[in-house]
C-alpha cells in the first residue's frame, strides 16, 4: 500500500516554505543519464510524488509537456493530476522520463516499479532521489562541530516517531529497489552532497516538515513544540547570536536511483 501523510494544508504549506529541491546540478546528472541512454528530442516527464512542485520546476525547461501530480503550477508546460503512484493515468510506452523525489519510499514500491516499467518508453529512464535526514549546518568554523551534535540530538529525538514503514534509513529502501530492478542500464549514488544557505529558522521549518516531527507534533503539541524551541535556542546560543533569522549554511546528502528501461523489454 501507498501512505497518505502529507495531506494537511498546513503540513503542505510547509513543505512549499521550507522544503529544499536537489540542485541544478544534481537534476543535470539525471538529464545527462537519459540524453546518453535514450538521447532527444524529450516530450514527457512525469514527476510521481511532486509534493508543493519545488522539483517539478526544474524539470520543467526541458520538456514541453511535463505531467504530475498536485498544485504550484507556474510554468506554462506542467499540469498537475491527482493520482495513486502505482495506477498512472497514461498510456504504455509513452513516458520519457519519471520521477519521484523524496517519495518514492512512500509507495506500495514493487507496483510502482511495475508501473513505471509499464508508462516508460523503449529507453525511457526513472530517476529515485532522496536525502538523508542527518543534514548538516555550517556558520562558522570554530562552531560547526558543536552546532551539528545538537542537530544530531534533534534527528535521535524524533527516532522514535519515525514511521516503521520507512525502517531505521529510507537508503536501505533505495538499494534494495536498485537490486531488484532487472534493467541492465542502471546507476546508484548515495553521497551526493547539496549546500544551500538560508535562515536558522528555515533549517528548523525544514525538520518540522518531516514526517517523524508532524507525528510527535499530532501526539503531543506542546512536547513538539518545546523540543523544537529548545533546539533553536541552542543553536543561536552556540553561533552568539540572538536572531533565528540568521544565515547558515545547511547540508543536505542526497541519494539516487538512475535507470533505463531496455529497448525492447
Amino acid at each position: 500500500m501507498a501512505y497518505r501523510l502529507f495531506e494537511g494544508k498546513e503540513h503542505a504549506a510547509s513543505y512549499w516554505k521550507y522544503r529544499i529541491s536537489p540542485s541544478d546540478h544534481l537534476i543535470q546528472q539525471v538529464l545527462d543519464f537519459l540524453e546518453k541512454k535514450k538521447g532527444g528530442p524529450f516530450e514527457l516527464a512525469v514527476d510521481v510524488g511532486c509534493g508543493s512542485g519545488q522539483g517539478t520546476l526544474l524539470l520543467a525547461k526541458h520538456f514541453p509537456s511535463l505531467e504530475v501530480a498536485l498544485q504550484h503550477a507556474k510554468e506554462p508546460n506542467i499540469t498537475y493530476r491527482q493520482c495513486v503512484a502505482e495506477e498512472l493515468p497514461f498510456a504504455d510506452g509513452s513516458v520519457d522520463l519519471m520521477t519521484a523525489m523524496s517519495a518514492f519510499h512512500w509507495f506500495d514500491r514493487p507496483r510502482f516499479l511495475r508501473e513505471a516499467h509499464r508508462v516508460l518508453k523503449p529507453r525511457g529512464c526513472l530517476a529515485l532521489l532522496n536525502y538523508t535526514i542527518d543534514m548538516e549546518l555550517s556558520y562558522s568554523d570554530r562552531c560547526s562541530h558543536t552546532l551539528n551534535h545538537v542537530c544530531k540530538e534533534f534527528y535521535a529525538a524524533l527516532q522514535p516517531y519515525r514511521s516503521p514503514h520507512l525502517g531505521p534509513s529510507s537508503i536501505e529502501l533505495y538499494r534494495e529497489a536498485y537490486e531488484s530492478i532487472p534493467y541492465p542500464d542502471k546507476e546508484w549514488q548515495e553521497c551526493v552532497w547539496v549546500r544551500k544557505p538560508m535562515p536558522l529558522s528555515s533549517y528548523m521549518g525544514l525538520v518540522e516538515s518531516f514526517s517523524s516531527y508532524q507525528a510527535l507534533l499530532r501526539e503531543d503539541p506542546q512536547k513538539a513544540t518545546s523540543l523544537s524551541q529548545d533546539i533553536c535556542q541552542r543553536l543561536m546560543s552556540i553561533m552568539g547570536v540572538t536572531s533565528a533569522e540568521t544565515e547558515v549554511v545547511v547540508g543536505v546528502k542526497y541519494f539516487y536511483l538512475l535507470t533505463c528501461k531496455p529497448e525492447e523489454a
